[in-house]
């Protein structure tokens, strides 16, 4: 048998037992073991053993539970609460002020906790409910929240990012600044579309009655504004200290998560609720996103150990004639296509130990290859049927938020989201520039 059936054997498999409904990692990690055993004897059986080695000596790793813990630790204690109430106040008077300021605070929580569920709870339980007490389209105001929680895997500290940076062996540094303008012209984009969207039609967002903006004097906004920046204020000292080299990506990430503990303890909100919470939510994705990284690394050896990188680089080059260009197009396009049934880390598990190495070899920059990859998950957050904010949306919601208002609500959304991606695809220094300018010098 020859190594591209073993390979095209191994992927269908794979896929196969997905349908069966287990656990991703557990199939992908089967699969790979067991390919290794049949193809190599009992010296196979080293690979799945060598891949649970280099998880648990991976030092960068440690950052994962670290950023993880400081995002729960602010959500359950409530700080992020603050945060919303100061945008509500400082930007209710604008016309689609409120879901401006859901944006706004969108990024500042992703900023602090790198995924997207965060983000959705604090949007879906404390936003939503207020946007739809005055007045605002549910439609409309769904699908902001939905989108601006999906910035948590594009915006550092990226869990995701540091998910692809493990596979495709890049610093997770570099993916994370490359993050930085790419998040913040996605979310730029989503507040223009607000703009114009409550200009033409204002009954869509109505601003706050001038009775309630007179009930805050400016010292209370002051006051406001001082207690949602806390959040704010711990990311700024911790990439801060990045940054400037005193601290390294791990000692980071620990600053984070201690300030986020003193932030709730001087505020009175440091209970064994709130630290039980954490914790427990810390340990679940941890251990998830672990067990992602093992299987992947497995089953992307023994795909590495096939050649079946060189075999496809050598199908689409060669036998097709394709231009690099037109085959980075088609993989994005079937990222497209998979995040329609599947989440982002099944998405990259499945697809990193081939496209992530021909990428490479296609001559694109990794880093700014994660990046593109990472919108297109958010892209897969959004799409029917299976994307995974949909459900949390539909969990989250009020009852008069129906499943179909939830599907309506994200596809202005969605092709704000492709339209970022081509600009990134089509001008790769928006995300290159800053990690190469910071690391030239």
């Amino acid at each position: 048998m020859s190594y591209e059936l073993i390979a095209l054997l191994m992927f269908s498999s794979m896929m196969l037992l997905l349908l069966t409904g287990q656990r991703v990692f557990a199939v992908i990690g089967f699969v790979g073991a067991v390919a290794a055993y049949f193809l190599w004897g009992t010296g196979g059986i080293e690979i799945p053993f060598t891949a649970t080695i280099k998880v648990m000596k991976w030092y960068p790793l440690l950052t994962l539970p670290l950023f993880v813990f400081m995002g729960y630790m602010l959500a359950e204690s409530r700080i992020a609460d603050d945060l919303y109430k100061m945008f509500h106040v400082w930007f209710g008077p604008v016309r689609g002020g409120l879901a401006i300021g859901t944006i706004f605070m969108m990024v500042i929580i992703s900023a602090i906790n790198g995924l997207s569920v965060a983000g959705m709870a604090v949007g879906a339980t404390i936003a939503l409910p207020e946007l739809l007490r005055r007045g605002y389209d549910k439609i409309m105001v769904t699908g902001v929240i939905q989108a601006g929680s999906s910035l948590g895997i594009l915006v550092p500290p990226s869990v995701v990012l540091v998910l692809y940076g493990m596979i495709a062996r890049q610093p997770v540094g570099n993916l994370w600044m490359a993050g930085v303008f790419p998040g913040l012209l996605m979310a730029a984009l989503f507040i223009l579309y607000i703009v114009v969207r409550c200009a033409l039609q204002p009954s869509l967002g109505p601003a706050l009655p001038k009775e309630e903006r007179e009930n805050y004097t400016l010292g209370q906004k002051i006051a406001l504004a001082k207690a949602g920046l806390i959040p704010l204020a711990i990311f700024i000292a911790m990439t801060g200290l990045f940054l400037t080299g005193v601290t390294s990506l791990v000692e980071s990430s620990a600053v984070g998560a201690v300030s986020s503990i003193l932030a709730a303890l001087l505020r009175g909100r440091l209970t064994f609720g709130v630290l039980h919470g954490t914790t427990r939510k810390t340990l679940g994705i941890s251990a998830m996103f672990f067990w992602i990284i093992t299987a992947a690394l497995c089953f992307g050896a023994v795909f590495d150990g096939l050649g079946a990188v060189r075999s496809i680089e050598r199908l689409f080059l060669g036998d097709m004639g394709l231009e690099p260009w037109q085959v980075l197009l088609l993989m994005q396009l079937t990222f497209l296509g998979l995040g329609i049934f599947l989440d982002d880390t099944a998405m990259l598990v499945i697809v990193a130990p081939l496209f992530i190495p021909l990428a490479g070899a296609l001559g694109f920059d990794l880093v700014w290859y994660g990046v593109m990859y990472t919108i297109t998950c958010q892209i897969a957050y959004l799409t029917p049927p299976f994307g995974y904010n949909l459900f949390l949306m539909r969990a989250m919601a009020p009852p008069e938020v129906s499943l179909t208002d939830i599907y309506k609500s994200v596809w202005p959304f969605v092709g704000i989201m492709l339209f970022t991606l081509l600009i990134i695809g089509l001008f790769p220094g928006i995300a290159t520039w800053l990690p190469n300018y910071y690391y030239s010098k």
